[in-house]
């Protein structure tokens, strides 16, 4: 993708999914700021995701599932109020989820499936009661905060493959639409609340 994309400040959707671009996304793309709909999913982009994607304030929607992107997940996405879709899924990106998701309040679907996220899920993902789907399965994550009861809209948990640890949160028991529940090969202990 080159850097003179940056140019192209008018642009509000932006489409190349399932390609063969190579490299990296350009530090540029913070440019597009009238963007709503960024869509790069199903390529071969390497590198991290650059920061200047938070400069993006009026994304509603944004993929990047299925490249070999790496690094974490820049803090700066928590500038992204305006979405109400975000897909990393499938990539190869580390570190922890960073506390800013929560600023994502609009946010329907959530799906960080297929990375190498460590750490607890943040508490701050409470924060985003309007989510209907939320996938965080096949990484190496440690822990279920209770705040995840406040998400009584979710219809779909998939929080499989990971490294949880400890009990089912009670709170769990709050999420009375939920149609999936998928919390199998982990390290839960403890009853079933």
């Amino acid at each position: 993708i080159p850097p003179e994309i940056g140019y192209l400040t008018n642009l509000t959707y932006l489409d190349l999914r399932y390609n063969q671009l190579t490299g990296t996304i350009p530090s540029e793309i913070g440019n597009l700021t009238n963007l709503t709909y960024l869509d790069l999913r199903y390529n071969q982009l390497t590198g991290s995701i650059p920061p200047e994607i938070g400069n993006l304030t009026n994304l509603t929607s944004l993929n990047l599932r299925s490249n070999q992107l790496t690094g974490s997940i820049p803090s700066e996405i928590g500038n992204l109020t305006n979405l109400t879709y975000l897909r990393l899924d499938y990539n190869q990106l580390t570190g922890s989820i960073p506390p800013e998701i929560g600023n994502l309040t609009n946010l329907n679907n959530l799906i960080l499936t297929g990375n190498q996220l460590t750490g607890s899920i943040p508490s701050e993902i409470g924060n985003l009661t309007n989510l209907s789907y939320l996938s965080l399965s096949s990484n190496q994550l440690t822990g279920i905060p209770s705040e995840i009861g406040n998400l009584t809209d979710l219809n779909y948990l998939n929080l499989v493959w990971n490294q949880l640890t400890g009990p089912i949160p009670l709170e769990i028991g709050n999420l009375t639409n939920l149609t999936y529940l998928g919390l199998n090969n982990n390290q839960l202990t403890g009853p079933i609340p």
